[in-house]
């Protein structure tokens, strides 16, 4: 669809917003309210937003794609293993009617840091230099997608960020 082109940032914000709307769904119905979500005023150390929950608190970077996509890694910031308990939450979603799911996650139990991204591939530029070299980006590493775990529901996601109730 063109419009998840053309309007991509809008379409991004608005997977957000779903996403921590099933989350607060979920603390109200089952977790007595007690989720408590913020947003970074500046976005320089590779989190998008902060949730508390159950004595933890997790710093997330959301990524979205959806379902037919054929993305094989993401990008994750070097500054999100500083974190104290960092966490990419991959969202897919169906094109067509915005619907998320399935979720996938890469980072540790409640309380666990983010795994060492050391290992990881450094990324490099999209596009290259005036001699179309494109150069290395230190901060960023690339997480294939086989090192993410997949849950079906936005419940199974919140349980793996926050554990049992």
């Amino acid at each position: 669809m063109k419009q998840h082109f053309i309007h991509s940032s809008y379409r991004e914000r608005l997977i957000e917003h779903l996403f921590v709307g099933e989350l607060l769904k979920h603390s109200w119905l089952e977790r007595g309210c007690r989720l408590e979500v913020a947003k970074p005023e500046v976005d320089n150390s590779g989190y998008d937003l902060i949730a508390e929950e159950n004595g933890f608190v997790r710093h997330l970077q959301l990524k979205a794609s959806s379902r037919e996509a054929r993305t094989a890694k993401q990008n994750v910031h070097t500054a999100l293993g500083g974190k104290p308990s960092g966490v990419v939450v991959w969202i897919q979603f169906d094109a067509e009617t915005l619907e998320l799911g399935p979720f996938l996650i890469f980072g540790g139990s409640p309380g666990e840091p983010l795994p060492d991204l050391s290992g990881f591939k450094v990324a490099k530029h999209t596009k290259g230099n005036a001699e179309g070299i494109k150069a290395e980006r230190p901060a960023i590493r690339h997480i294939p997608k086989s090192h993410f775990v997949k849950y079906e529901s936005a419940v199974e996601v919140y349980e793996a960020l926050f554990g049992a109730p």
